[in-house]
């Protein structure tokens, strides 16, 4: 089964082959990433392992959903020992996000 994951908006886009599935997580993606794909695996009749191979939507987009997702996939690849692409259909050992942009970090208070 192949797993897409697209982390770069405010709405989670997730497909399972051919199933979609969005969701909005707010500032709780991180918290609650892992358990919606595992529940939509479970809907499925499927489990972690039988993910073939990963596919990311690496950016340009959210600085923190890309992080965000980009840990997961990752972590997922590496321990299923999958194929990860990106949505370029580009094949990585890991993938760096694309933020397209510097990270907006505010000047300090002092």
């Amino acid at each position: 089964m192949k797993l897409y994951l697209d982390t770069s908006t405010n709405i989670t886009i997730l497909k399972l082959d051919e199933q979609l599935y969005e969701a909005e997580f707010g500032h709780d993606t991180a918290e609650k990433l892992l358990g919606f794909i595992n529940e939509k695996l479970q809907e499925n009749n499927k489990n972690w392992q039988d993910i073939s191979e990963i596919e990311f939507m690496s950016g340009p987009g959210s600085f923190t959903g890309l992080r965000i997702g980009a840990s997961i996939v990752n972590t997922l690849a590496h321990e299923l020992n999958i194929p990860l692409y990106n949505h370029h259909q580009k094949k990585y050992k890991q993938i760096i996000p694309n933020y397209q942009r510097g990270a907006n970090i505010s000047a300090p208070r002092k």
